[in-house]
């Protein structure tokens, strides 16, 4: 099917996808037991600070002064519970840059789990919980409520989009990778196979990824990359495919890829000139919900996400390490609900963010590389340990919570 209003019309998605963790502190196995804090918010607060002045201001006030210029800009955002967290306490100045975002109705923020976590495999009821939270804080910082879903890392299968249709979502992103696709392109809107109202957004990689990774990459065939070059792929698009999601980290503007590198002007580059084309158009997801006809329903039996070069869960539960990691902190979740101490339980949530598990990998090549980029440790091994001795301190405070409430319940007996 055709656009349901133009068939010359190729609409553009351009989502950021905004994170921070919140960085766990050096934590050794002769700290179990002392009271010591789990949580290095010194680093974090540099880190919060740096990346908002590398990223967050600059890319923030661009983006507001071209939709001042050009009113039919679109863009899109999902920023992690985690992120908002440390922009309230470290950066309230880029955290008020988002708000002015959101006030001229030109984005569109997504909904996901408020701390980033791989919660959709620990329970359905958890799942829902942290999805609430973060709509909760969207509604608190922006006013707005997210109508469209994305998972941590773009995981993602049908289960997860039943999960997420039944929380009331219209629409959810994925990666558009060939293990999903097939014989498909990227470059359409799809449906849930059970859940037909349910509208599947795929990330178009290639496009995403010359922008995110290969933009500095002066040995790639296509370097330098510019606007008009950029513009001109989309263009080349058939008729039939009628949207195209760019999917990127908001760091890549001014962090990951350094102001000198002309990255920015890139980026200013290029949405002045989706603005003034004639068939391009930015869109929003909910936007183009209304605009675009589904092409086709796309199963996707096993989880897949955007990361490395599987694009399965093998970033986060690929080896021993991570499993057992993950397992054990999900196996304290009964016992920390019960316990209704919202410092607990916030605790927990925070031990769940993916990046604790996804520096444990130890993937090699460019995989690898990416992985000891991102990571603060040493080495996976290191990260493993120093993470599975505050899991191990934590689960002793549990375990001591639960044997207090036990006495208290027997004494008022």
């Amino acid at each position: 099917m055709r656009s349901k209003h133009s068939t010359n019309t190729h609409h553009v998605n351009l989502y950021f996808q905004v994170h921070q963790p919140r960085r766990l502190g050096q934590f050794s196995f002769f700290d179990i037991g002392t009271g010591r804090d789990y949580f290095d918010d010194g680093l974090n607060q540099i880190i919060m600070r740096r990346v908002a002045h590398e990223c967050y201001l600059p890319t923030n006030l661009l983006l507001l002064k071209l939709i001042s210029l050009y009113p039919n800009i679109r863009v899109t955002f999902s920023i992690s519970g985690t992120a908002l967290t440390q922009l309230e306490r470290f950066a309230p100045a880029a955290l008020e840059s988002f708000r002015m975002l959101a006030a001229t109705g030109s984005v569109e923020f997504l909904s996901e789990t408020y701390y980033h976590s791989l919660a959709c495999f620990i329970s359905q009821e958890e799942f829902a919980t942290q999805v609430s939270l973060h709509r909760d804080k969207i509604k608190q910082l922006f006013n707005v409520e997210p109508a469209v879903f994305r998972n941590t890392e773009l995981i993602y299968s049908n289960e997860i989009g039943k999960m997420v249709y039944d929380l009331g979502f219209t629409g959810i992103f994925a990666d558009g990778s060939d293990f999903i696709m097939g014989q498909r392109n990227p470059n359409n809107l799809y449906n849930h196979p059970q859940q037909k109202e349910l509208t599947l957004f795929f990330r178009n990689c290639s496009l995403s990824d010359d922008i995110a990774f290969r933009f500095m990459q002066k040995n790639w065939s296509a370097w330098p990359l510019t606007p008009k070059k950029f513009t001109q792929w989309l263009e080349s698009f058939p008729i039939d495919e009628n949207i195209t999601t760019i999917g990127i980290d908001y760091e890549t503007f001014g962090e990951h890829q350094k102001r000198d590198t002309g990255i920015f002007q890139f980026l200013e580059g290029l949405i002045a000139t989706l603005a003034k084309h004639k068939t391009l158009r930015m869109t929003t997801p909910s936007e183009a919900i209304e605009l675009i006809s589904p092409k086709d329903v796309v199963d996707v039996c096993q989880p897949t996400s955007w990361a490395d070069r599987e694009h399965d869960l093998s970033a986060w539960l690929g080896n021993e390490m991570q499993q057992d990691a993950f397992e054990t902190l999900k196996s304290l979740g009964s016992t920390v609900l019960k316990s209704e101490r919202p410092e607990v339980i916030a605790t927990w949530r925070y031990l769940q963010t993916s990046d604790h598990l996804y520096y444990m990998s130890t993937k090699t090549g460019d995989d690898g590389n990416v992985h000891s980029y991102f990571s603060p440790y040493a080495s996976p091994y290191e990260a493993f340990m120093n993470y599975m001795n505050i899991v191990s301190d934590f689960s002793s405070k549990v375990q001591r919570v639960k044997s207090t409430e036990l006495t208290t319940s027997l004494t008022a007996a």
